[in-house]
């Protein structure tokens, strides 16, 4: 009888349930740099690049729950400089799922997209 080799003991993934309410806070959430498209979640746990986080996303007047199994792609330290919001960029991973849901935000974004206004990214 063969055993197979245990696996590392990796952490699992953290959830993070996000509930986007308005547009507003979800232009200044949405990141477009990312090929396959973001978000930005306010946090104050440790994360390192390269984390796994599993995020259940909520967008505003819409009841459905977007999951994604997306990595941390940046770190916002807490006291960052211009008052920015501590927390973590997630980057959406490259699938379908990810490109239905990108599509969807920019589609409730439409021309806030083209804002001048700052957001939580970069």
């Amino acid at each position: 009888m063969s055993t197979m080799p245990s696996a590392p003991n990796t952490p699992r993934p953290s959830v993070i349930q996000l509930s986007i309410k308005e547009k507003a806070a979800l232009y200044a959430a949405y990141i477009p740099l990312f090929t396959d498209g973001g978000i930005f979640i306010p946090s104050s746990r440790d994360y390192r690049l390269g984390d796994d986080v599993y995020v259940l996303l909520s967008l505003p007047d819409d009841p459905q729950r977007y999951p994604v199994a997306g990595k941390v792609a940046w770190v916002t330290p807490a006291k960052a400089q211009g008052g920015r919001t501590q927390g973590v960029g997630i980057r959406f991973p490259a699938d379908e799922k990810s490109r239905q849901l990108k599509l969807k935000i920019e589609e409730i974004l439409g021309s806030h997209l083209a804002s001048e206004k700052p957001t939580q990214t970069i």
